[in-house]
This record gives C-alpha cells, sequence and structure tokens, in this order.
C-alpha cells in the first residue's frame, strides 16, 4: 500500500508533467509559422470594364524580355494576381508593369502567408529575421548637436528682441559670439524696467544662467550641465522621430539605436529600395511659419524668393514650427489639387488661433527647410517658400497647406511631418546594402552549420549515456521548438547570423546541463545507490551547480545586450533565450523523460553494474 509522501510525490510529479506538456504545446504552436513563408503578390485590377483582361502568357513573356521570373499567375474577373519567386524582384516588376499597363491598369502589392487558415486565425508570425539574413540597408546618421544648440540660442535672441520691443526697452545690441552664449546690452537709465526684463527672461529660459559683465551688459550662457542635457534630450528627440519615419515606411524589424555620442544606427531588414529609405530618413525636413514683414520695427527681417521669383520680407521670429504638429495627411480640395491638413496640438493652436486672429486677410509665408552636407563637408541649410497663403479666417488647430506642386510631394510633406521634424541636422555618414541573396547563403550555411553540430552531439550522447542519451536528445529537439517558438513570441526578437552562433552555442549549453545531471547518477550510482534513487539524487544535487553557471553566462549575455548593437543584440538575445529554454527542457522536461521511461530499478545503468 502507497504511504502518504509517496501518493503526494505521484500527484505532484502528475501536475508538473501536465504544465510541463502545456508550456511544450505553446511552445510548438509558436514555433509553427517558421515552417511556412511569406509570399509577394502583385495585383492588377482593371480600372474599367472596356479593358481587355491580361493573359498570364503576355505577362510571362513581358517579364522574362526583363530577365524577371514569378512562381504563379492567377487570373479572375477583378484582376490578375502575380505571385512571386523572390522577394528582392518585387521593385522590378512592379516598376514593368507600370510601364506597360499603368494606364488601364492599378498596380498593387501585398505580402500573404501559406500557412494554414486555422494558424493565421491564432495570429502566429516567424521568427524576424535581421539585415544579414533577409538583406537590407544599413545607415549610419551623424547628429549636428552643436548647431541645434547654436539654432536654439538663435531663437531664443530673436525672442528676446521682440520682448524688447513689447515692453518699449531699447537694446543696444543682441549677440550669439557662440554655440552656448547670447550677450545683451542695454541702457541704464531705466534700472526697474530693466530688472523686470531681466526677471522675464529668467522665468522664460530657467535653462539660461545670466552672467553679469556690467551694469549695461548681461551674457546668458548654458552651462556645462544644461549642454550636456540638450544634446542627451536632443539625441532622445532625434531617435525617437527617425522610429517614427520607420514605422510611417511600413518596416517592423528595423533596428534603431544611439551608436557612440552623436551617431544613430539605423538596420532596416527587407528593404530592397535603399533610395526610397533614404529619402525619408536621411531629410531632415523641418516647417516653420513665418509673418510677412511690415515695418522695420520688427525684430528680425529674413528675406527670401518664392518660385514664382517674388522677393518676400519676412519677420524672422517664427510663428509656430513643425514640432507643433500633431498630424498631418495629404488630400485634395474641391478642385481636385493636393494639399497637407494639418493638425496642430494645444501649444501650436494657441499660437495659431492667436496669430489668424489678429491678421485676417493678411500672408502667412510657409518656409520648407532640409541640412545636407557638400563635397567639403561642410553642413549646409537649404530653405524654400512652399506656400503664401492670404489668412481667410481665424484658425485654431487645424487648417491646410495648399498650392502644393504634385501629390507626391505632398505626400512625402505628410509623411515627413507626421514622423516628426528634427532639431538638429541629420546627415548619412555611411549606407551599406546587403543583397537578399547573401542573405539566403548566410541562413543556408548557419543552418548547415548548427546541422552538423546536432548531428555530432546527437550522435555522442546516444552513444555514450545510452537510454539516458536518447531522452537527452529528444529534451534537446524540444529546447530548439521551444527557443524557436519564444523567438516568435517576443517581438523585440530579431534573428540574425550571430544569433544563429548563438544557436549553436545553445545546443551546446543544453547538452552540457545533461552531463553535468549523467555524471552526478552516475557517481551516486557507483556509490551503492538503486538506480531510482541514484536518478533523484543526481537531478537534485547538479540543480545547483547548473543553476549558478546559467546565472553567471545570464548575467554576461544581458550586459551584451545592454551596451552592444546590431549583430552583438542578436547574439545576446539568443544566449539570454537559449539559458531559459536550456535550464527548462535540460533539467525540467529530461527528468520527466527519464521518469516515465525508467519506472524500476535496474541491474546496470550508464555502464555501472549494481
Amino acid at each position: 500500500m502507497m504511504n502518504s509522501r509517496t501518493t503526494k510525490h505521484a500527484r505532484h510529479a502528475k501536475w508538473q508533467n501536465i504544465v510541463i506538456i502545456f508550456i511544450l504545446l505553446f511552445m510548438l504552436v509558436s514555433a509553427l509559422p517558421n515552417l511556412y513563408s511569406d509570399k509577394v503578390n502583385i495585383h492588377l485590377i482593371n480600372n474599367s470594364i472596356q479593358n481587355e483582361q491580361i493573359s498570364p502568357q503576355d505577362i510571362n513573356n513581358l517579364l522574362a524580355d526583363h530577365n524577371l521570373t514569378v512562381d504563379e499567375i492567377k487570373t479572375s474577373t477583378v484582376g490578375t494576381s502575380i505571385i512571386l519567386k523572390n522577394k528582392t524582384d518585387q521593385h522590378s516588376i512592379e516598376r514593368v508593369l507600370t510601364q506597360e499597363f499603368g494606364n488601364d491598369f492599378s498596380i498593387e502589392s501585398s505580402i500573404e502567408n501559406d500557412s494554414p487558415a486555422w494558424l493565421k486565425s491564432l495570429e502566429g508570425k516567424p521568427i524576424k529575421l535581421g539585415l544579414d539574413l533577409s538583406g537590407g540597408v544599413l545607415f549610419v546618421l551623424d547628429v549636428d548637436t552643436e548647431r541645434a544648440l547654436f539654432d536654439r540660442l538663435k531663437g531664443i535672441a530673436l525672442e528676446v528682441k521682440s520682448l524688447a520691443i513689447e515692453n518699449h526697452i531699447r537694446l543696444s545690441k543682441v549677440v550669439q559670439p557662440n554655440n552656448h552664449s547670447i550677450v545683451i546690452g542695454y541702457s541704464s537709465s531705466m534700472q526697474s524696467v530693466n530688472k523686470n526684463f531681466l526677471a522675464t527672461i529668467k522665468r522664460n529660459y530657467p535653462e539660461l544662467t545670466q552672467k553679469r559683465q556690467d551694469e549695461n551688459q548681461i551674457t546668458l550662457v548654458y552651462s556645462s550641465q544644461e549642454q550636456v542635457k540638450f544634446r542627451q534630450e536632443t539625441m532622445k528627440q532625434t531617435l525617437k522621430t527617425m522610429r517614427g519615419r520607420i514605422e510611417e515606411l511600413g518596416i517592423t524589424e528595423a533596428v534603431t539605436q544611439k551608436q557612440g555620442k552623436n551617431r544613430i544606427r539605423i538596420e532596416l531588414p527587407g528593404v530592397h529600395d535603399p533610395e526610397e529609405a533614404k529619402r525619408i530618413i536621411g531629410a531632415t525636413a523641418s516647417l516653420d511659419f513665418y509673418q510677412m514683414a511690415e515695418h522695420s520695427k520688427a525684430s528680425g527681417i529674413l528675406h527670401m524668393t518664392d518660385d514664382n521669383g517674388r522677393k518676400l520680407r519676412m519677420n524672422s521670429k517664427v510663428v509656430f514650427s513643425g514640432s507643433s504638429i500633431k498630424n498631418a495627411r495629404a488630400g485634395q480640395d474641391e478642385m481636385g489639387m493636393p494639399l497637407v491638413n494639418l493638425t496642430l496640438d494645444s501649444v501650436g493652436g494657441k499660437k495659431m488661433s492667436a496669430f489668424s486672429k489678429k491678421n485676417i486677410g493678411k500672408p502667412m509665408v510657409t518656409v520648407f527647410s532640409e541640412f545636407y552636407r557638400n563635397t567639403k563637408d561642410e553642413m549646409i541649410k537649404k530653405s524654400k517658400v512652399i506656400n503664401v497663403a492670404t489668412i481667410q479666417q481665424h484658425l485654431g488647430s487645424q487648417f491646410s497647406i495648399t498650392n502644393m506642386s504634385s501629390s507626391q510631394a505632398a505626400q512625402e510633406l505628410a509623411l515627413l511631418l507626421r514622423a516628426g521634424s528634427l532639431t538638429a541636422p541629420v546627415t548619412i555618414v555611411k549606407q551599406r546594402s546587403i543583397e537578399a541573396t547573401l542573405g539566403v547563403d548566410n541562413i543556408d550555411n548557419g543552418i548547415k552549420a548548427l546541422t552538423i553540430g546536432i548531428s555530432f552531439t546527437l550522435l555522442f550522447m546516444a552513444f555514450w549515456y545510452r537510454t539516458l542519451g536518447v531522452i537527452a536528445n529528444v529534451a534537446l529537439a524540444l529546447n530548439l521548438v521551444s527557443l524557436l517558438g519564444l523567438m516568435s513570441l517576443l517581438p523585440g526578437a530579431v534573428l540574425t547570423l550571430p544569433g544563429i552562433a548563438g544557436l549553436v552555442l545553445t545546443v551546446g549549453m543544453a547538452v552540457d546541463t545533461n552531463v553535468l545531471i549523467f555524471e552526478r547518477i552516475k557517481e551516486e550510482l557507483k556509490r551503492g545507490r538503486k538506480v531510482l534513487s541514484a536518478i533523484e539524487n543526481g537531478y537534485k544535487s547538479a540543480f545547483s551547480t547548473i543553476l549558478d553557471a546559467n546565472i553567471t553566462t545570464m548575467i554576461t549575455g544581458i550586459i551584451l545586450y545592454s551596451i552592444g548593437y546590431g549583430p552583438v543584440k542578436g547574439f545576446a538575445i539568443i544566449l539570454c533565450l537559449g539559458i531559459l529554454t536550456s535550464m527548462f527542457t535540460g533539467v525540467f522536461v529530461s527528468k520527466a523523460l527519464t521518469n516515465l521511461t525508467i519506472r524500476e530499478n535496474k541491474p546496470q545503468l550508464l555502464g555501472v553494474k549494481l
């Protein structure tokens, strides 16, 4: 008759086995989408019932003339669907089809997975591939934080001049001698007014330190700490803006992170049209709205010429800038002309409301600016007037920019403004493209290395540890399935070429766990314990050693992930996830399999006779 302790242990083991089976099934389902691939479908949609349907043979012949092949062509009453063999041919095929059939047919693209319907209903997704496996583009951007600091002080200097005009204070000078200070000279005859004026400046710009040179001059300075803080905030804002632009491009597996002091590294896997990405990411777009200068008392005069050659005199103080834009969408007016509909945040909305209320019937100038580096590697700012509009009514937080040159120009401007204007000039200092064919070769070579490593490991374990070796091999297979499932579940996990090296390392770590346990079992057997008792004590005594070893490796992986970037980060992710899955399968799953397989005291185990 079983005692209460044995019954309790059996009940505990039963529940443990149920939890293990549930976790393994969940991981298996999560890993299944990796068996299926994404396919690009290009749809030719008939714009008119009068147009004749295009035959698959005609499309095949057209693409063959350009050395392009497809997997399958399906026709229907609505149009024609072309399924591609190679994703890298998508843009080339779309360009050929547009040139040939663009007048009569609309061309749209979509990506479809060939997984079964029940798996799609679970919204399972395959592992995201990194730049070196799927091909794509690498950009390294330089963020000119010094120029951003200079422009910030320049704007403050203009606002100081406007504030002086409003308070009827005559300033002898407002100069900007360097990137981190402004010198203000004023008359000493109005001490009380000047005191209130300086107090207002201090209240408006608490980040600036006031240093008095004499009773008629004061210097506003960014301290060293404030300069560091400004540069850090500028980098954060630039990173956020870049991520917004990448999301607008529809790229979800991108890596965007700070590299060094003032550079940003951007990896765009699966991008096969680098010029399109470069045009959006590399553009340092900003939008500013100016008032036309009516008199010489303005705080500063800005001279520009519009596309029609008309010379404009504007008040150099910006009414509001693109940083206040909350949303931007391209559209058309009643006449079908392209425009951009803007929505401002609360701050921008108040500024626009106050300005438009006072200036109904007066023009407002919209200036679009970009930064770029010339052949001498000098930062150049290029600005152009894109709109001069008369304010017809009291405007609020929503209004439109009209007179856009084309629909494409309106869409690109809306995208840039929607993703965010940059406070600092950004230039591309490095660009590298990786062909998708190279990515396929990397995958093939990585899988080959993984297969060879696993094969030798399985053979050794089965030969050296016999029954327990077979159990270890099953646990190893479940470990790889669990790792693939876990990577598919985590949104931030991206498989790179070093990540495949991490997979091979995970195999070794998982086997190492079993080797430790089996050697402890062998020691217990040599001490004279029975098989079942030796197995129980072997797993128990090896657990603390396994835990200590994996924790130290996990700490290393976390450090690599936190300070590394690109391939290093990909390796660290696989390493950390591999530790978790190898602990789970190497200890708990293999123990459950061992208890299910060996239920009685055998005369011999692991080569030890009892």
